[in-house]
């Protein structure tokens, strides 16, 4: 399946302050993301809303922890749990980062980034290979907004992204705001990176806050969406054509409303975009 073929149409991440309101009302949203550690356990409410609301909408699975570049084993107790919820929820796929999380023993609770070096490149894409062997598709990877590079670096990270899709078939997760981050604190061109990636492997777009210091931004989750972020948005629907496009909000939770309104903004602007009606549903 081609990443295009999958455009799901506009979506928002199911979070708790939202799930009765969710399930009230139905909104027009187009599919969820859930986080998904927050529902690989056994039992409970969790999975009880899960359940409800995937009676309703296609569901994307998004995961934080799979620490893909990380100095360690791969967790196999992890995967065989993201399989078993994924069976269950039959999610229509399967993210994570470009990025480790954890040593050997501890996670550190941050996506910290990988050096972009050809052992690195090697190293990943083993553990991509080892990861979709049990997932039984191909795994969906998110840039990371990053804040340090490495001083070995042999590849900008776009290209880094490119021949990774080229050597093990996996997707691009591509989140606007941490290119927007990302260059920002670097001092690249993001129309650079956007316009390099591989068109046909960007399965999903992230559109989120940020938070402005001046000679640094942080990726936080807790903003709406700026207008730099969503001017860039726009020019890559453009460039990418109907692309799956998510919302994420983390903290400071707005009304629901307020997030259906920038729904509804990301909507308009990859319809005028694409010269046409709102796209995907």
């Amino acid at each position: 399946m081609s990443a295009k073929s999958a455009c799901l149409g506009y979506g928002l991440g199911l979070r708790i302050p939202y799930y009765q309101e969710i399930l009230e009302q139905r909104p027009d949203v187009d599919w969820f993301e859930v986080i998904s550690e927050n529902f690989m356990v056994e039992g409970g409410k969790a999975l009880y809303h899960l359940d409800a609301v995937a009676e309703h909408y296609p569901i994307v699975m998004h995961g934080v922890s799979l620490s893909i570049g990380g100095p360690h084993e791969l967790d196999r107790d992890y995967l065989a749990r993201l399989k078993q919820l994924a069976q269950r929820v039959k999610p229509q796929w399967i993210s994570d980062h470009l990025c480790w999380s954890r040593g050997n023993a501890h996670h550190l609770h941050d996506l910290l980034p990988l050096p972009f070096t050809d052992e690195s490149l090697q190293y990943v894409a083993a553990r991509v290979q080892q990861v979709q062997d049990v997932i039984e598709r191909p795994l969906v990877l998110e840039n990371a907004s990053t804040y340090i590079r490495s001083a070995g670096d042999q590849y900008t990270e776009w290209a880094f992204l490119s021949a990774l899709t080229e050597i093990t078939g996996c997707d691009l997760l591509l989140d606007v705001n941490n290119v927007y981050v990302s260059a920002r604190n670097h001092g690249f061109d993001p129309w650079t990176y956007i316009s390099s990636l591989p068109v046909d492997k960007v399965r999903q777009l992230h559109l989120a806050g940020h938070t402005d210091y001046g000679n640094y931004v942080i990726d936080t989750h807790d903003h709406p969406v700026c207008d730099p972020v969503w001017q860039l948005y726009e020019r890559t629907i453009g460039h990418l054509g109907p692309v799956a496009t998510m919302i994420e909000r983390d903290d400071h939770y707005p009304p629901f409303s307020e997030l259906m309104a920038e729904l509804q903004k990301a909507r308009e602007l990859g319809a005028r975009a694409l010269q046409t009606e709102p796209l995907c549903g």
